[in-house]
Parts: structure tokens; sequence; C-alpha cells
């Protein structure tokens, strides 16, 4: 048997060990079984790479977004609140799981061809098998990632009752795709096939997921909205949204997309077209999003669910820079430092706000310090589920009602696989990030105090030197094996 055959029978069994069948219902903060009168229906939107400064309540000056600020307004803002992972995958890994990526499997964006990403393992007990096993119908439309049709990944074995949208994130690069997927069904797109840009498939997926409230409006539901923008490329209808922010900005540097790129035959899918117009674009996009806030908000109450029903939104990491976007231009990391792909706050911190009339204190703001790998346990005391054992996840329904009586977390955990590896932890106000993991013998590791210095932009290391080796140890006992997306140095076996 060949090394990399054992280290992966090795991950194999660590994946079969993090099954949860024992599991607890009671509430965190009475210990009391929940046995609501009423299941709670609970949506979570999910923006794709949306910074913290791209939307009006916290203080985006060209975008307009009163849906989503509508749900501040008369929600509860969360100013502490992580993603699960620095890109795409890993991030929805953290929330389905309840782990974070050192124990999450996914752990990076692995493709697989000519469709599809490394499937997630059937083993995990997913958020949506635990809503399901509460008797809720469950549906995700949007962006998946963690598995092809028919894998172990594939949205239907991980608990999701229905999926609607792309499957691949590879493919989801592209808003005028060949075809989306319902369950197993693939959903030709006449008029698109990678030649012509006929039908807009966010608005597709949209459509759907209305269906699904609709459907759905007799049971108990959770619904997950996976929305693919504003990740680039950037591409929308001309409509009137489009044109409200093409007249704002008259003044437009072209972004020249890269050989193989633009629709036709020569079409490399993973690429990103070029846009005569990427300020006006962006923005159009955002306040796409925005519109489907409001569209659900809007059949919410025409079904009379509006007082039932909790809505979560966030963004699944930091804002992007590829395809013509502009971070800089629109201040979409706020006060943060870094992009998408960084562990430093703007690749990971994400504005996320809780909505649920008369249960939430309306324009209410926390401060708990969270993260995706906390919805699942969330979610599951919310609806009376069961929560799953031997998670990193602590529910912060608490925190939700106002009661001071939260749980704290004693750190919280980040790594990601690629340019070079890096590793970050929080502990309380301390901030620590490791850089080239796999790259140098001794990597470097950042120190940032972030009650003084939320920008990261003052590394105090050498001044905290114990402090540094504690946040080390910390990462190196969160860390667990994963030979399927890289292992750290210390782990390889020559």
């Amino acid at each position: 048997m060949s090394k990399r055959t054992i280290l992966l029978v090795d991950y194999l069994l660590i994946c079969i060990s993090l099954v949860f069948t024992s599991c607890s219902s009671k509430s965190e903060k009475t210990g009391e079984k929940i046995e609501p009168k009423e299941k709670v229906n609970i949506i979570f939107i999910l923006a794709d790479d949306l910074g913290y400064g791209d939307l009006g309540f916290l203080g985006q000056e060209y975008i307009e977004t009163p849906n989503i600020d509508r749900l501040a307004k008369e929600g509860m803002f969360f100013n502490n609140f992580y993603s699960g992972a620095t890109v795409c995958a890993p991030s929805r890994s953290s929330f389905l799981t309840g782990l974070h990526t050192g124990h999450t499997p996914i752990r990076g964006n692995l493709e697989v061809m000519p469709e599809g990403q490394y499937p997630m393992p059937d083993s995990i007990q997913s958020v949506a098998k635990v809503m399901q096993s509460a008797g809720y119908r469950t549906g995700a439309f949007g962006k998946w990632g963690l598995g092809f049709i028919g894998t172990s990944g594939d949205p239907n074995k991980q608990g999701f009752d229905e999926f609607y949208g792309y499957n691949c994130q590879r493919y989801a690069h592209r808003y005028y795709p060949s075809h989306l997927w319902h369950n197993d069904e693939k959903i030709v797109l006449e008029g698109n096939g990678w030649m012509e840009k006929t039908v807009y498939a966010p608005d597709e997926i949209q459509k759907e997921t209305i269906t699904f409230l609709e459907k759905n409006k007799e049971n108990p539901f959770f619904l997950f909205m996976p929305i693919v923008m504003p990740h680039a490329e950037l591409a929308s209808p001309d409509d009137e949204i489009f044109q409200k922010y093409r007249a704002k900005f008259t003044k437009e540097k072209s972004f020249p997309a890269r050989e193989g790129s633009e629709y036709g035959p020569d079409l490399n899918i993973s690429g990103y077209q070029s846009q005569a117009y990427p300020h006006a674009t962006f923005a159009a996009m955002v306040g796409r999003i925005d519109r489907y806030v409001g569209e659900v908000l809007t059949k919410l109450e025409e079904l009379g669910l509006v007082e039932n029903t909790l809505i979560i939104f966030a963004s699944d990491n930091g804002a992007h820079q590829e395809g013509g976007a502009d971070p800089d231009f629109f201040n979409s990391n706020g006060p943060y430092r870094g992009y998408k792909r960084d562990l430093y706050e703007g690749g990971v911190r994400t504005p996320m706000i809780a909505w649920w009339p008369n249960k939430i204190k309306a324009g209410s703001q926390g401060d708990h310090i969270s993260a995706f790998w906390d919805l699942l346990p969330t979610f599951a005391e919310v609806a009376g589920a069961e929560i799953p054992k031997n998670i990193d996840g602590i529910s912060f329904l608490p925190a939700l009602l106002g009661n001071k009586d939260q749980q704290e977390h004693e750190y919280l955990y980040w790594e990601f696989h690629e340019q070079g590896g890096k590793q970050a932890v929080r502990q309380g106000k301390w901030k620590a990030v490791k850089l080239q993991v796999f790259g140098i013998a001794t990597p470097v590791i950042e120190l940032y105090d972030l009650s003084a210095d939320i920008g990261e932009e003052h590394d105090i290391a050498d001044q905290y030197p114990e402090k540094v080796k504690e946040l080390e140890e910390l990462m190196n006992s969160a860390h667990r094996p994963n030979p399927v997306f890289g292992l750290l140095p210390n782990e390889r076996k020559e």
C-alpha cells in the first residue's frame, strides 16, 4: 500500500469519526428540551464574494441596498461574525458541517473534470440532514460546489430535498451557462450554450427559489440561498438596475478579458468575459442581490410567514479582485485589510444580519464573536432539532434573543491551502496570521491587537512572543491532517 493510500485511508477514518450520531436537543441557555409549538422557518441567504463595505447600511456610497438595509434595521447586525473560509467551497463546507477549516472535510476548491468539485463524504451529518430529522423541507438554490451529481457530495445526498442551480463552481463563473441542474436533471438554458447570452441564470434560480416558498407555505422549511453574485465574471442584464448605475458611472475603464474568455466557440468556461462597464455592472449585481432579498420578503408577507421566519444574511468570504472587480473603488472591505484568499479580516469577516420579527430586537447590534460553523447548532436549536456532538460550532441563539448568558468560543481558526498555505486564529482581541505554511522552514507569524488595530496595520509579534507561541499552539491543535488538500510539512512522510 502506497503512502498516499495510507494517508487517504487515515483521512476516511477521520471522516467516519465525525459521524454525529450522538446528539442533544437541549437549550444551551436553560438545559431544557425545546419543543416549539410552531416550527420556525429558516432562510440562509449567502452572497458570493460580497465585501463587508458593499452594503448601504455599512457606509456604501455608490450602491443602494434598501432591502438588505431593511433586514438590518428590523433585525440584528453582528459585527464580529466570520465566514467559514476565504474561498467558496471550504466556506460552504464549514457552514454545512459545523466544523472549522481545520476539521471540515473540504479545505479548498479542488476541481473535478469535466464538471464539479471534490465531494463531501456522505457520512457527515450536514445541517440539512439535521433539519430533515426535525421534519423540515429543505432546499438549496444557487451555487453548490461540494460534489457532482451522483457522488457522495450530491446536494440530495447531503440532506436537501430539492436543489436547483449550478452544481459546479467553475461553471458558475458564467452567468449565461449552457445548463443548470434541478436535482439530478440537467436543465438546458435555451439560447445560451456557451455561444450566446440569452438566459441570465441567477434570475432562473430566483424564480425556483420563490416557487419553493410557495410550495412549502404549509410546511416548516429550511431554505439555503447561495446566490452566485457578485462573484466574477461581471455580467448583468441590460435592465433598469444596470441602466441606473450606467448613468451614475459615466466614465468607465473597460476590463479586457484573457484570450479564450469571451463567449464563443473557443470559450474557456473557467474564465471571465470582457466588460466595458465594470463599475456599473458590479453595482448592478449587488443591486440584484438586494432585489432578490426584497422578493423573498414580499413573498413571506404574501404567505403570512413573516413572524415565523428567521433570515440570516452573510457573504461566503471577502471581496474579490477578479474579472474587473474594483473593491478599492467601492471601499468593499470597509476598514479591514485584505481580500478574498487572505486570512486578514478583509478576507474572512462578513456582514451578518439576523432578522426574526418580534423575536430579535429591531436595530440591535451583536458583539458576539462567531462564525459559519455556529450556524448549524443555532439553526438546530431554533428548530428544536438534535444538535450534533463533536462539532466546533456553538449556538448563538441566546445572543439572537438578547440573552447575555451566551457561551463564547475559546478561539476561532482558519486555514487556507493556496498561496503557500496560511493559518489564522482569533482569541478575544488577539489575531495571529501565519504565512507560507508550506513554503519555508520557519513560517512568519504576525500578531495583531484587533481592539486597537482593526485594520491589522501594526504587527506586534516581536512585543508579545509568549502570546505568539500560545496562538501557534492553538493553530497546531486546531488542524487535523487532510491529505486530499495538502499536508503541513511536519505531517509529510517522505
